[in-house]
C-alpha cells in the first residue's frame, strides 16, 4: 500500500522522521511553521535550526506552511510537535479534516493541561477512534538518525497489520522496525523515562557517580513497570514471551527496547534532553534558566506534574518520580531531594 505521510513539526525528531521517509523515497507532505526555516529548506536542502548537519531528500519532500493543505494531501499525519504545543496547533483543524485519516504519534509527552495521552484528546476533541491511532517510539536519538547510525523504531497501534504496513515504510539500512500493539503502555512508558532521565541528570549535577545512576536506573525501571501494571499494560513480565496472533514473532515484555532500552538511552546518553536539563537543576541553574540554556522542549518537565496527578487515582508506589516533581515544581532542593530517593532505593 502506497500512502502518503504528512508531518507535522519541524524539531529534531520530526527532521528525523522526515530524512528516514524522504531517504526511503517515500512522498512527505511536511508542515513547518516558520517561513524563513522553510524557505531555508528548500534552499539549502537543511533544516537551519535542528539537525544542520542531516541532508534532505527535497525531492520527495512537499513543505508547506498550511496546516490544514498538509492534512488534506496526506494519508497518515505523523505528530512531531512538543506536548505543550499539540492543543493549540491541532485547533486549527475541524474534526472533519481528520476523517479517514491514520494518525502516527511521535510525541513523547503528555499534553500538560489536560494530564493525558493524545489519543485520549483526540477521542474527545474530534471524536477520533482508536483503531487509526499509532505511535512511533524509540529507542532513538534523532541525532543518530541524522548520522544514519543504527536505531530501532517500535511502532504501536490496536491493529496489528495496519501498524505493520506503517512500520514498512521506515524500514531501511539504518533503521529496523518493531511491531507492538500495547498502544497505552508504551506511550506511559516513553512519558516516564523522561522524568527519570531528568533524576539521572539532578544526579548528576550534584556529583553522584555511576554506581549510584545503576542503582538509580534499576529502581526507575521497577517503578515504572510497577505503574504500567496498575495501568493495565500487558506483556511486562521479563523472561516470559508469549506469540503473536497474526505473525510468527513474540510479543515485547517490558526488557525490550521501547521500555527499558528507551529508559536507558534517555537517562545516559549525553543526547538526552532530559538527562542534560536535569543536570544543569543538580548544579544549581533554576528552572526558568535551565529552559532557556537548553532552547528545546524537556518533554519530563511537564510530565513530570501530568504522572504526579495521574497517580493520585492509579497510586502506584513512585517515590523516585514524585521527588523528582517536587524538585521541579515544588521547590524542594536538588540535595534534599536525593537524600529521600537515596533512602529508598534497593
Amino acid at each position: 500500500m502506497e500512502l502518503k505521510f504528512g508531518v507535522i513539526g519541524s524539531g529534531s525528531w520530526a527532521t528525523a522522521l522526515v530524512k528516514i521517509l524522504s531517504d526511503n523515497e517515500r512522498s512527505v507532505n511536511w508542515w513547518v511553521r516558520n517561513e524563513s526555516s522553510l524557505a531555508y529548506i528548500q534552499k539549502r536542502y537543511h533544516n537551519p535550526r535542528y539537525l544542520t548537519s542531516a541532508l534532505l531528500n527535497v525531492n520527495k519532500i512537499s513543505i508547506n506552511n498550511n496546516l490544514s493543505e498538509v492534512v488534506k494531501t496526506s494519508d497518515v499525519l505523523v505528530m512531531a510537535v512538543p506536548s505543550a504545543f499539540i492543543v493549540s496547533t491541532l485547533s486549527q483543524l475541524q474534526a472533519d479534516d481528520l476523517k479517514g485519516k491514520k494518525i502516527l504519534s511521535a510525541i513523547k509527552g503528555i499534553l500538560p493541561e489536560q494530564n493525558v495521552l493524545l489519543n485520549d484528546y483526540l477521542h474527545a476533541q474530534f471524536g477520533f477512534p482508536l483503531k487509526d491511532y499509532f505511535a512511533v517510539l524509540g529507542p532513538c536519538h534523532a541525532e543518530e538518525v541524522a548520522a544514519q547510525k543504527l536505531s530501532y523504531l517500535t511502532f504501536s497501534g490496536v491493529e496489528e497489520e495496519m501498524v505493520a504496513e506503517i512500520a514498512s515504510h521506515f524500514n531501511s539500512p539504518y533503521i529496523n522496525t518493531i511491531v507492538n500493539t500495547d498502544i497505552l503502555g508504551v506511550q506511559y512508558a516513553a512519558v516516564l523515562k523522561n522524568i527519570y532521565a531528568l533524576g539521572a541528570g539532578i544526579a548528576n549535577g550534584l556529583g553522584y557517580g555511576d554506581n549510584f545512576q545503576s542503582v538509580l536506573i534499576a529502581n526507575s525501571g521497577d517503578e515504572m513497570a510497577m505503574f504500567l501494571r496498575r495501568f493495565g499494560a500487558k506483556h511486562i513480565v521479563v523472561g516470559e514471551h508469549e506469540t503473536t496472533d497474526i505473525r510468527n514473532t513474540t510479543y515485547a515484555n517490558y526488557a525490550a527496547s521501547v521500555y527499558l532500552g528507551d529508559l536507558l538511552v534517555t537517562c545516559y546518553s549525553l543526547y538526552s534532553r532530559n538527562r542534560t536539563f536535569g543536570s544543569m537543576i543538580g548544579k544549581g541553574y533554576s528552572v526558568q534558566v535551565a529552559k532557556l540554556e537548553l532552547k528545546m522542549e524537556a518533554e519530563g518537565y511537564n510530565a513530570s506534574k501530568c504522572i504526579y496527578n495521574i497517580n493520585q487515582k492509579v497510586k502506584a508506589n513512585m517515590p523516585i518520580a514524585e521527588t523528582i516533581y517536587k524538585i521541579l515544581w515544588e521547590d524542594l532542593s536538588p540535595a534534599e531531594g536525593f537524600e529521600i530517593i537515596e533512602s529508598v532505593l534497593i
